[in-house]
C-alpha cells in the first residue's frame, strides 16, 4: 500500500509521499487547502505513483474542521483515508527521540505512522449526523456565551455598576436564552425527522438517569464514532481510571484521564447523580463500591462510566434499557 502523510493547516497541505519506509525516500509538495488544491493533490499523487487512487492511502491528523473537506475529497476520489488522533502521532514521533518540529517532519511522522501502525480507515459521516453535530456545537457556543454574560452580570451587580450596564447585560442574556431555546427546538425537530436518530433517542431516554440533554449528546457521539466497545466510548470521554504505581514507593491515587470534552463530562456527572437514585444497576454498583471503602467521588465517577456503558449497549443492540440487577 502506497502511503502519503499530510500535515494539514488552515491554509496549506504539506503532502509527503513515503516512497520507501526503510530508507526514508520521500517526495514532498505543498498544496493550498482549497477545493482546487485538493484536486491538484489527487492529480499529483496519481501522476507520481502511477497507481490508481484505490491503492493509495492518505493519512492525516484530526485538526478541528480543517481536515474535513480534504478527507471527503480524497474519499470521493476513491482513495483510502485515515484521520488519526494527533496525540497518537505525537507519541509515535517521541518514540524516535524527535526534537525539532517542521511541517515536513510532521508529514513524515504521519506517513510512517500510517505505513507501520495500520490506522483505522475513515468513513464520512451521514449528512444528518453532520447536521446534528453542527447544531449541538452551536448550542454549546451559545451556552458558553450565556455563562459569560451571567458572570458579567454578577460582577456588575457586586460592583454597583450603573443600571444601564446591567440592563445591557440582561438584554444580551435575554437574546441568548431565546436563541438557546430555538436551537434546542431545532435539534429535537432534526432528530424527529430521521427515524434512526429518533429511535436512538427513545432508547437512550429509557435509561433512568438519561434525560433529553444526555440523549441528544450521546446520540450524536455514538452515531459519529465507530467505537468497538463501551470501554472505548468511556475512554474517549475521559472516564477511564489512570493508575500511578511504580515499585514499592509510588502509590499515587488513581484519577480519570479527563480526555475528551469537559462539557459533556459535566453533563454526565449530573446525570450520574440522578442515576444513583433512580437507576437500579447504577445504584447497586454505587452502594457496592461504597461498602468496599471507595470514596463517594470515586463511586460517582464509576457511575458516570457505567452510564456511558449502558448508553452504548442500548444503541449497539437497538433495544431499550433492561434492568440487569436482580
Amino acid at each position: 500500500m502506497t502511503t502519503f502523510g499530510i500535515d494539514v493547516s488552515k491554509a496549506t497541505l504539506d503532502c509527503l509521499w513515503l516512497r520507501d519506509a526503510q530508507t526514508r525516500r520521500i517526495k514532498t509538495r505543498v498544496f493550498k487547502n482549497t477545493p482546487a488544491g485538493h484536486q491538484a493533490l489527487v492529480q499529483w499523487a496519481v501522476k507520481q505513483t502511477r497507481e490508481a487512487m484505490e491503492s493509495l492511502h492518505f493519512v492525516m491528523e484530526a485538526t478541528g474542521i480543517y481536515h474535513e473537506a480534504l478527507a471527503q475529497a480524497l474519499y470521493t476520489a476513491g482513495a483510502r483515508v485515515s484521520v488519526v488522533n494527533p496525540a497518537h502521532i505525537k507519541q509515535y514521533a517521541q518514540s524516535f527521540g524527535r526534537r525539532s518540529k517542521t511541517d515536513k517532519r510532521d508529514s513524515l511522522m504521519i506517513a510512517l505512522y500510517g505505513a507501520t501502525q495500520q490506522p483505522r480507515l475513515w468513513q464520512p459521516l451521514a449528512p444528518e449526523i453532520r447536521a446534528l453535530q453542527a447544531l449541538i456545537a452551536r448550542l454549546e457556543a451559545v451556552e458558553k456565551d450565556i455563562q459569560r454574560e451571567e458572570n458579567r452580570l454578577e460582577k456588575a451587580e457586586l460592583a454597583s455598576a450603573t443600571e444601564a450596564v446591567a440592563d445591557s447585560i440582561r438584554s444580551v442574556l435575554g437574546h441568548l436564552r431565546a436563541e438557546r431555546r430555538r436551537l434546542i427546538e431545532l435539534i429535537e425537530e432534526h432528530i424527529d425527522r430521521h427515524p434512526d436518530l429518533k429511535a436512538d433517542r427513545e432508547r437512550l431516554t429509557s435509561i433512568p438517569g438519561v434525560g433529553p440533554v444526555i440523549a441528544r449528546y450521546m446520540t450524536a457521539l455514538l452515531r459519529s464514532h465507530a467505537f468497538g466497545s463501551a470501554s472505548q466510548a468511556a475512554a474517549y470521554l475521559g472516564l477511564v481510571p489512570i493508575h500511578r504505581e511504580s515499585g514499592s514507593s509510588v502509590r499515587a491515587r488513581s484519577r480519570i484521564s479527563k480526555t475528551g470534552k469537559a462539557s459533556l463530562r459535566a453533563k454526565l456527572y449530573m446525570a450520574a447523580v440522578v442515576a444513583i437514585q433512580h437507576n437500579p444497576d447504577i445504584q447497586a454498583q454505587y452502594q457496592r463500591l461504597l461498602r468496599k471503602g471507595k470514596s463517594k467521588m470515586a463511586a460517582l465517577v464509576a457511575a458516570m462510566r457505567k452510564l456511558v456503558h449502558i448508553c452504548f449497549g442500548v444503541v449497539k443492540h437497538q433495544t431499550p434499557y433492561q434492568v440487569q440487577t436482580r
